[in-house]
C-alpha cells in the first residue's frame, strides 16, 4: 500500500513490529539511508526472493527505493509471498524530508 512519507515515518516509529526495508542497489545504499533500514536489492531477482523469504512474515514492512517504483514492486511481490503488512514510501528517498544517515560498512 502506498502511503505518504509523514504517515510512513510516523507509523514506522510507533510500530514495535516495524522493519524498514531499502530495496535499492548497494551503490545507492552507500549514498545514504533512512535510519534503521536493512538492504535487500530488488534487482537481484531470485536472490531478492530468497532473502525476503527468510524475513518474518508477521512483521510490518516499511519499504522504500529511490523514487517509489521498485518499492511498489517489492510490496506487491511480498504480498504474494504471504506478507500481510507492506507499506510503500511514495516518492522514495528522492522526495524524503526525514533523517538520512550513512550506512555502516557491510
Amino acid at each position: 500500500m502506498d502511503i505518504t512519507q509523514e504517515q510512513w515515518w510516523k507509523e514506522a516509529q510507533q510500530d514495535s513490529n516495524a522493519v524498514i526495508l531499502d530495496v535499492r542497489t548497494e551503490d545507492e545504499w552507500n549514498q545514504g539511508i533512512i535510519p534503521g533500514a536493512i538492504n535487500i536489492d530488488i534487482y537481484k531477482g531470485q536472490g531478492f526472493i530468497y532473502q525476503v523469504d527468510e524475513l518474518d512474515k508477521s512483521k510490518t514492512y516499511y519499504i522504500y527505493c529511490r523514487s517509489g517504483g521498485r518499492s511498489g514492486q517489492a510490496c506487491n511481490l511480498m504480498q504474494q509471498m504471504g506478507f500481510a503488512k507492506t507499506y510503500n514510501l511514495v516518492g522514495g528517498i528522492m522526495e524524503w524530508n526525514g533523517p538520512v544517515e550513512m550506512p555502516e560498512e557491510k
